[in-house]
């Protein structure tokens, strides 16, 4: 039997033994998960700098080595993230009227674990905690196989996830990481349908179209994050700008970082010179149309087949559009499904723009950085699904349940 096998196995037979856990149990061990890590936190950051010190000889890119990053504020927050889960609901178990039939047949509806979650992911080591702890509390065992570049720091903050489930009398086969980057072990795990329900990739573009394409056990998507303002003719443009700037530029190697700038051509003329001074002291590499190119010194004017583009850096694609109708074609031409934002003060058409735009996430007059599990109270999230089936956005708790019908009768038969 190879290893991932037997991994797999083991995760399978793990999982079972979440059923008779109740919510109380469960919050008391991711507790003493967030404690652990927390006390731990020197020993997984000396892990994790020589991890960044390797990715930056072998000069992986800024942002893989931004998301490899661990410090004492990321740690926090990953303890942080693990009690907020805490003072969320268990929705394993919450029952719900379905209806009552004819015959008085009652029919119900149960939330249960969707089983084996099975998590492939880059240099995103606090992916090991959240997935750990999000899957524990939704009573799935989860199998994490990161990237090479992580991998230490993954193993270490697992660990201390183990060591925690044993000392409750739980098998630590709940949370797993696989020891070995190899490629092919990958393809393996991949290919255990009879043990893992789920695969969840969270990375690249590359990465994620890698495991659809290849995988025999069903994929939750997280394509790229190709995000927009929109900022309307009648948007407060002091809000437009500090929204603008912080979806750029606070954070820019994640994938709720806008992109993309739409700006309606009646206030173009007024905006767009203030987006120039701005772009132009924060160091952001512009891409505009000829519409918007006179405003900038230096930019790159491209057609439209230089837009749709996830730069994960200090660059922005803009455009200038005659009308509402003309953002929204925009952002379905070029949008990924991640998170779309709109700037106006005119709230029917903000209501227009969220019904119209098909995104995981739409908001109006606030930062794309606020597309995030943490932000929307989840605690945390395993992934953001930019396809629908079976959850749509930053996934947490609910998302990582299904659903079972429970039947209730009194000796009907059917005729």
């Amino acid at each position: 039997m190879s290893i991932i096998t037997e991994l797999a196995q083991q995760a399978k037979q793990a999982a079972r033994t979440l059923a008779i856990l109740d919510e109380s149990q469960k919050n008391a061990v991711l507790t003493d998960m967030a404690a652990a890590i927390r006390a731990n936190k020197d020993k997984i950051i000396a892990v994790n700098e020589k991890e960044v010190a390797r990715a930056k000889e072998n000069n992986l890119d800024a942002a893989m080595i931004d998301r490899l990053i661990l410090d004492d504020e990321r740690i926090e927050s990953m303890a942080e993230g693990i009690e907020v889960i805490v003072e969320l609901d268990d929705p394993v178990g919450k029952e719900r009227v379905f209806g009552t039939r004819p015959n008085g047949i009652e029919i119900k509806k149960m939330r249960i674990p969707l089983g084996v979650v099975c998590m492939i992911y880059e240099a995103r080591p606090n992916v090991t905690a959240d997935a750990g702890a999000l899957c524990f509390k939704s009573g799935n065992a989860v199998i994490l196989r990161g990237g090479k570049e992580a991998l230490d720091t993954s193993l270490a903050i697992a660990e201390l996830m183990q060591e925690t489930l044993e000392k409750h009398n739980l098998p630590k086969a709940l949370v797993t990481v696989v020891p070995n980057p190899d490629r092919a072990l990958m393809q393996e795990l991949m290919e255990q349908r009879d043990y893992i329900d789920v695969i969840i990739p969270r990375g690249g573009e590359g990465l994620i179209n890698y495991v659809t394409e290849n995988s025999k056990v069903p994929v939750i998507q997280h394509f790229k994050g190709v995000c927009h303002l929109y900022v309307d003719s009648d948007a407060d443009l002091d809000n437009a700008l500090e929204i603008l700037l912080n979806g750029k530029t606070q954070r820019t190697g994640v994938c709720n970082a806008l992109e993309g700038l739409v700006v309606h051509q009646a206030i173009a003329g007024e905006f767009l010179p203030r987006v120039a001074r701005a772009f132009k002291e924060q160091n952001v590499k512009v891409h505009v149309d000829s519409k918007g190119a006179s405003y900038f010194e230096g930019a790159d004017v491209i057609d439209e087949s230089g837009y749709g583009e996830e730069y994960l850096g200090l660059e922005i694609a803009i455009r200038v559009v005659d009308d509402f109708d003309g953002a929204i074609d925009h952002i379905a031409q070029f949008g990924s499904n991640h998170t779309e934002v709109i700037c106006t003060k005119d709230k029917a058409k903000a209501k227009l723009f969220q019904r119209a735009v098909d995104a995981s996430v739409v908001m109006v007059n606030a930062s794309s950085r606020f597309s995030d599990g943490s932000q929307l109270g989840l605690g945390a999230e395993i992934g953001i699904a930019t396809t629908k089936l079976h959850a749509y956005g930053p996934m947490g708790l609910e998302s990582l349940t299904s659903e079972k019908y429970l039947v209730n009768g009194e000796g009907q038969i059917r005729a």
